[in-house]
């Protein structure tokens, strides 16, 4: 009987454990880490044996296949164990992609990746398609095949989670865009973190459909070099002959082989540039699956925006305080900084993974009044900043990030929370994050 070992107990794993178990494997899972009660709950429930704060070797090696929590890097001393003698390691995706035949509808990308797939899922499912939404947000996709029977799913994807996949396919792939992330994960090579991002189109026919950002400089530099089989859907600002969708007389439009798509740029629910091109792909990923143009652009005007990722959250004394936790690294930052309207008071800090603060150098010099250093260390930051913005004030909580802001910021400004970061040195996690500067922000 083929021994499936689920390493990390989170959301994939025990969903990757229970699809694991219904399919009649031989299952354990392990976690270094304490696993969270109700995923000891639902293990339990499926009779799924495991442990926690640690990984028993002896039950692990002897594996037929091992589905790894996207957290776990290849460089783990384990992983390189099991590669070493040559056990298969996947995602949870992976796995899940082999029991069904729901259609994949994935997107991936350094930035926008959670707001497209929501803003796709949005559309999907108020024109009455049986949707599921999974990966870096929803349930488990693993849970979800395990459980329920949707014909679609818009699946999120990580890097992390693509470095595990081989024989899955999506049936349309979106890449927004490419620009140096997690480089610490990927041996400080960014041409390794590319090549990650591009398997989302591995394993693609002309059947498939390839949706993409064509003036990305890192993607059309790839594509030059790529015999990518799937039919391409590219977009941009600007079209030229080839793109699919564009703005035109600040309409956006959408214009394929069937379908002439358009509706004003100004009536879209969530503004700025990077939001657009959002809009782009999951207009483009509604058209290829023949949704109602009504459908679509009901969708595209009344869809609510996604959580830390600059919503606004209350006025002050005449400021507004925004939250963009969401953005872990620089690019997310600069996209934040441009499309601020009055100067900022900008909290910025976290664990540092290998930045570079030249992109948004000169979006902070035009437009941040102040900054905020919230880490445990601060030494990038103010490497780099120190001797261009007179007013750099370090905290080490967010009470005191958000205190310092509300002493520091004039009438009329706006204090952006967009940390360039990720949040593991003072947070659990970059929701946490996020919560906590809203809490603050409400005590005030």
């Amino acid at each position: 009987m083929n021994r499936i070992v689920i390493l990390g107990g989170g959301e994939s794993g025990a969903g990757a454990a229970i699809l694991a178990k219904k399919q009649g494997f031989d299952v354990f899972l392990s976690d270094l880490s304490e696993i969270k009660p109700k995923y000891k709950t639902l293990l339990n429930e499926y009779g799924i044996v495991w442990e926690e704060k640690q990984h028993s070797e002896e039950k692990i090696l002897n594996a037929t296949e091992v589905i790894k929590s996207p957290g776990i890097p290849d460089k783990a001393p384990l992983i390189k164990k099991l590669y070493a003698q040559g056990t298969p390691v996947i995602s949870e995706i992976e796995f899940a992609g082999r029991f069904t035949n729901a259609k994949m509808i994935c997107i991936t990308g350094s930035n926008g990746k959670t707001t497209t797939t929501m803003l796709t899922y949005h559309i999907l499912t108020k024109a009455g398609l049986n949707v599921g939404l999974a990966g870096n947000v929803g349930n488990s996709l693993a849970l979800q095949v395990a459980n329920e029977n949707f014909d679609y799913y818009v699946v999120e994807l990580s890097s992390f989670q693509l470095d595990g996949m081989t024989e899955f396919k999506a049936d349309i792939a979106i890449l927004l865009n490419i620009t140096p992330d997690h480089l610490d994960r990927y041996d400080y090579n960014f041409q390794n973190y590319v090549d990650s991002k591009f398997r989302i189109t591995q394993n693609q026919t002309k059947e498939d459909a390839f949706i993409f950002w064509e003036n990305d400089p890192v993607i059309k530099a790839e594509l030059a070099k790529r015999n990518i089989q799937s039919t391409m859907y590219p977009f941009a600002i600007e079209r030229n002959e080839k793109t699919k969708a564009f703005i035109e007389k600040d309409e956006l439009i959408i214009k394929t082989l069937k379908t002439l798509f358009t509706m004003p740029q100004s009536a879209l629910a969530i503004q700025g540039l990077h939001n657009t091109y959002n809009s782009m792909a999951a207009g483009l990923t509604a058209t290829v699956l023949n949704v109602k143009k009504e459908n679509i652009r009901e969708s595209l005007m009344d869809f609510q925006g996604v959580e830390h990722r600059l919503e606004y959250v209350a006025t002050v004394r005449n400021v507004r305080y925004i939250n963009d936790s969401k953005a872990t690294n620089v690019n997310s930052c600069w996209y934040a900084l441009q499309s601020m309207k009055t100067n900022v008071v900008l909290i910025l800090g976290g664990t540092d993974k290998g930045n570079d603060y030249s992109e948004i150098e000169k979006l902070v010099l035009a437009k941040a009044s102040a900054l905020i250093f919230m880490g445990v260390d601060n030494s990038a930051l103010h490497k780099y900043f120190d001797g261009k913005i007179a007013n750099i004030v370090d905290v080490t909580s967010m009470n005191e990030a958000v205190n310092a802001a509300y002493n520091i910021a004039k009438q009329g400004e706006s204090v952006l929370l967009s940390p360039c970061c990720a949040s593991f040195d003072l947070f659990q996690n970059y929701e946490d994050r996020g919560k906590q500067f809203k809490s603050c922000v409400r005590n005030l």
